[in-house]
């Protein structure tokens, strides 16, 4: 999870998530979700969660989904520096992560299992980890888990043979995407940390075609200006205009998207962009240094 800290932008629904999150973690809620469709700003999120949790939290990361059932044990056990089990017997592995959990808890500390991806998750693997969720006293889960993935991973769960998965879920939180006027803020902001104070390069009329192209996604968003940008170098211009939006949409395969929604009411042309090595030089010529995922 390596997006560039400096372009954080929290929209009203990122701050949202995160926020539930946050308190998720600090209540010891058992099983949390966090779903958005791909580019709505997951990773941003529980980069975000991650800088501000505490430091009594131990936090374990399990991004490859295509595991075995010995190859998650293995990973969880690394992750929270546990000696591994050879030869694996998950009984062992099972025992050797509760004695941890419970020796944390003793001392005041969290222990949260984040699982990357996990609409891909297998039944199996997802039973497996429902199962960890039994690590608990009387008084307190031993273990937090948090389930990201696309919103297949809601229609996943809805599956009436992980009945017994859903119901132990305590939170959901789903990301929205970026509406019309958060759309034109995040590209303004972009701008700003990237060296442009005025924000501006972008007309109004392009952010609008920004935001109809891209359905508020942040990471379609970035791709779409980062051509935009290339066809105003192209034309030497030191704005972007609706029009030259339009035309880096229809480059990169936006248009369809669009096809039933007005286009911007710039209008100067079709030019397709050039490669996007350009980049950069038009907009040091011109003072204006890009974000680099913008």
């Amino acid at each position: 999870m390596n997006p560039d800290p400096r372009f954080l932008f929290m929209s009203e629904g990122h701050a949202e998530a995160l926020a539930t999150l946050v308190y998720a973690v600090q209540e010891r809620k058992g099983f949390i979700t966090l779903t958005g469709e791909v580019g709505t700003g997951k990773t941003t999120i529980l980069n975000a969660l991650l800088s501000r949790l505490e430091s009594n939290v131990q936090t374990a990361f399990v991004f490859n989904t295509s595991l075995e059932v010995e190859d998650l044990f293995a990973t969880i056990l690394e992750e929270l520096e546990i000696e591994p089990v050879v030869p694996f017997r998950k009984s062992a592995a099972l025992s050797r992560l509760n004695r941890h959990l419970i020796d944390r808890l003793e001392r005041g500390l969290t222990t949260l299992l984040i699982v990357d991806e996990a609409q891909n998750l297998s039944e199996a693997l997802l039973d497996e980890i429902r199962m960890l969720s039994n690590l608990e006293t009387p008084q307190s889960k031993l273990i937090q888990i948090m389930l990201v993935g696309q919103p297949e991973l809601a229609e996943k769960l809805a599956q009436p043979q992980l009945r017994q998965l859903r119901q132990r879920v305590e939170l959901r939180h789903s990301i929205r995407p970026l509406h019309a006027q958060e759309t034109a803020a995040y590209v303004r902001e972009r701008q700003t940390v990237a060296g442009h104070p005025r924000g501006d390069v972008f007309t109004a009329a392009a952010e609008r075609a920004v935001y109809r192209f891209s359905n508020g996604i942040p990471r379609v968003i970035n791709v779409l200006c980062d051509n935009a940008l290339i066809v105003a170098f192209s034309r030497q211009s030191k704005r972007v205009s609706a029009e030259m939006v339009d035309c880096a949409a229809r480059d990169i395969g936006l248009l369809e998207r669009a096809a039933s929604k007005p286009l911007g009411d710039e209008r100067e042309g079709s030019e397709r962009p050039p490669r996007p090595g350009f980049l950069r030089r038009l907009l040091r010529r011109r003072n204006l240094e890009p974000a680099p995922e913008l």
